[in-house]
């Protein structure tokens, strides 16, 4: 099925990399050394990670230094705020670096924010598409950014090895990057930043197996010249093999090209990138019937896939930016983005018929293609206003998306099957109801986002008092077709300004006191259902943009060696709804009748506190509520999916007995969730234990680094998540036990 995929366009295809031939060929950008390897810090495990400050975003300050311990950075993009010091930002944000990326053997972004205790990995809706739960609130892949563009990246899974740093934001956002493509940006953002040139060359090539026999392979070389002004790194990576999951395997192949240049008074960087990713067999999520409990988790390596379901996904990507220097204290800047991929599924709808483990299942095959292109330009200026010092920017940003859909259906009545003794079937076929045409499918959804924003970030009293304070215009526009005609069914195009305003005050130089208020903005909802009044739905509005909006006070602590940090947030999000004069009516109005308030505690820690320890985690007690809710259904209850707590410890220590060789475990605890709105079916709680050791050596002259790793070490058979898309909960598997292992070479 792999070549249902459709090729990518030729010109998408060659302009990212003739781009990168005219950087590589203009030869220029400059790597400095960074604050930790100044410092001589060491990598998480004395691995002799390479981390490089040539920025990936243009700018003239580099990429934000690794903190003591190099699991984390001292700050991180904040949009047209550009690169901010963590005891700078009236934000909250942990930034996780290359050296942690691969000390824990990471294969894609979940694996990294599994680190978070903010953040939890779920599941789009219908397929393995990550999705991460931020605050209590749904981040699709789809909403994440790629060196601050959003849409760039692939849907469904994004490879490690594209990556030098993960950066989490914690909050509403839309003010920092605009409003996300896939109705994000209420509970936090993740922006991803591709890898650089280090100052020294690097040709370096990794092996590995883990459990099922899944191999690995990847390879990464890197070149300065020109003087150390221009750089180029090249990665690529082969997955391929069995999981750890019973009958489930999976093959990647990744490619990549980093540029970077810097001339007098301007600096350029490109990116472009390929992966394919393919799943066959692999294990669905679960919905629970209505009125039924939650069943219990069967062997956390079964599988109850039928054995002809797959998912293919191919991405073609890239990225061009560039800064100059206008004048002493003026800089403008201007970035583009594109990318075309291709999705081919054959899935099954898989739910609950008992309290036994009994399934029901039916056949769902759909093909998506998406073309996106983005772009971003730019001011930012200082100077004084007497006593106070400002640095105002200001930005415009673009985004359009052209989505081309179509899927088959088998018989709606399906097959039954059971979670402990899964019954195969024979590939029904797809054709019982179809929507489009899965050889040419048409364009079904084309979304447009444009907005201008400024921003002034004052100091006072000596940069003891920071206030940041600005707005952006958003526009949001989208237009549905038909799947069958290719006829627009409905359209939208409203607007809103979103404000922001934050401070932070520095009683004493390592100790920061911080506010904020902003907001986060998502496309507005269409009118929709069988129990909606027929005048409503003929008359087909949409509602105007939602606005969720945030109010958030912390405190952080820098000794240099260990950084901490606590905040109270509180977030209101609109629920839309169908409201009925009294309960007995067949017809409802529908509209925004009430709101998921999700307040909470954060508390996290990282760093070095002694020599050859380094810590990281935190905890994140969250109150997640359905409020005003239409007729007052669900009032008061617990949002779905959402636990009230969340625990992530995690210690990597030296062993001085041994040079070279470390030890690390995470523990990471998620309390009760529900899998519906009344609250009547609950998960289980859970924990996990991780372990892994690192060693590096030195063999025929050349560094060698070992790395083993077992993710959920007891092999604890749990539900890993509840839901992820609005209103629905869904269930998924936590994984298995999974052994990993590599070996990492420097020559």
């Amino acid at each position: 099925m792999k070549n249902r995929v459709a090729p990518l366009s030729p010109l998408v295809s060659l302009t990212p990399i003739a781009v990168a031939a005219l950087l590589l060929a203009a030869g220029t950008a400059h790597a400095q050394t960074t604050a930790a390897d100044q410092a001589g810090i060491p990598a998480p495990g004395g691995v002799a990670t390479v981390v490089v400050s040539a920025s990936a975003d243009a700018s003239a300050q580099g990429l934000p230094s690794a903190y003591a311990g190099g699991q984390v950075a001292r700050g991180g993009r904040l949009g047209l705020l550009g690169n901010v010091d963590i005891m700078d930002t009236p934000f909250n944000a942990t930034n996780y670096t290359a050296a942690l990326i691969q000390d824990q053997q990471a294969r894609s972004v979940a694996d990294v924010v599994q680190n978070d205790p903010s953040v939890r990995v779920a599941r789009g809706f219908g397929n393995y598409q990550e999705l991460y739960v931020i605050r209590g609130f749904a981040v699709n892949s789809d909403d994440m950014a790629y060196n601050g563009l959003y849409g760039l990246l692939p849907r469904q899974f994004v490879a490690s090895e594209l990556l030098e740093r993960v950066e989490v934001f914690r909050g509403a956002n839309s003010f920092i990057n605009g409003a996300a493509p896939g109705g994000g940006g209420i509970g936090g953002m993740i922006n991803l930043v591709p890898k650089r040139a280090p100052n020294a060359p690097l040709n370096r090539v990794t092996v590995g197996v883990e459990s099922g026999g899944q191999t690995y392979e990847s390879i990464d070389v890197a070149r300065r010249f020109d003087d150390n002004r221009g750089g180029v790194r090249i990665n690529a990576a082969h997955r391929d093999g069995d999981t750890a999951v019973d009958r489930e395997s999976r093959e990647l192949n990744v490619f990549s090209v980093g540029l970077d240049y810097r001339g007098s008074n301007y600096r350029l960087s490109a990116d472009a990138g390929f992966q394919e990713h393919a799943l066959d067999n692999a294990r669905p999520s679960v919905t629970v019937g209505s009125g039924l409990a939650i069943p219990r988790a069967p062997d956390a390596d079964s599988n109850y896939a039928q054995p002809w379901t797959h998912s293919n996904e191919r991405d073609l990507f890239g990225t061009l930016r560039g800064e100059i220097d206008l004048a002493p204290n003026l800089t403008g800047w201007a970035a583009f983005g594109a990318r075309n991929s291709s999705e081919f599924n054959a899935l099954t709808t898989t739910s609950t018929i008992d309290n036994a483990g009994g399934l029901n299942m039916s056949r769902f095959d759909n093909y998506r293609y998406d073309q996106v292109r983005t772009g971003e330009v730019g001011l930012r200026g200082s100077f004084a206003t007497g006593p106070v010092k400002h640095t105002v920017s200001a930005s415009a940003s673009a985004f359009e998306m052209k989505s081309r859909n179509a899927y088959g259906l088998g018989d709606f009545a399906g097959w039954t099957t059971n979670l402990v003794r899964p019954v195969d079937v024979a590939p029904p076929s797809p054709t019982f109801f179809t929507g489009g045409s899965m050889d040419a499918p048409h364009i079904t959804n084309r979304s447009i986002l444009g907005s201008y924003a400024v921003a002034d970030a004052m100091s006072f009293l000596d940069d003891r008092v920071l206030l940041t304070v600005g707005a952006r215009h958003q526009r949001i526009k989208n237009t549905s077709y038909d799947y069958n005609t290719g006829l627009q069914s409905s359209g939208y195009d409203k607007s809103r300004v979103t404000p922001v305003a934050g401070i932070v005050y520095k009683p004493v130089k390592n100790l920061s006191v911080y506010a904020n208020y902003i907001e986060a903005l998502q496309q507005g909802p269409s009118i929709s259902g069988t129990d909606v009044n027929p005048d409503q739905l003929r008359q087909n509005p949409v509602f105007d943009p939602f606005v969720s909006r945030q109010k958030e006070i912390g405190v952080k602590y820098d000794s240099g060696k260990l950084g901490m940090s606590a905040a109270l947030f509180s977030t209101n999000q609109p629920l839309a709804g169908v409201r009925r004069a009294v309960p007995t009516d067949r017809y409802g109005i529908f509209g925004i009748f009430g709101e998921q308030r999700n307040q909470g505690l954060e508390l996290s820690v990282f760093g070095m506190p002694m020599k050859g320890l380094r810590v990281l985690g935190g905890l994140t007690l969250l109150d997640a509520e359905q409020r005003r809710t239409a007729n007052g259904l669900n009032e008061g209850k617990d949002a779905i999916g959402v636990p009230d707590t969340q625990l992530n410890i995690g210690l990597d220590a030296d062993v001085p007995q041994v040079a070279g060789l470390s030890l690390n475990a995470r523990a990471v605890y998620t309390s009760k969730q529900y899998a519906d709105a009344a609250n009547t079916q609950q998960l289980p709680s859970w924990t996990r234990l991780d372990i892994g050791a690192n060693y590096l050596t030195r063999f025929m002259d050349r560094d060698v680094a070992l790395r083993a790793r077992i993710d959920n070490l007891a092999d604890r058979n749990y539900w890993a998540s509840a839901g992820g898309y609005p209103g629905s909960g869904y269930l998924v598997l936590g994984a298995p036990r999974t052994v990993s292992v590599s070996a990492t070479v420097d020559f």
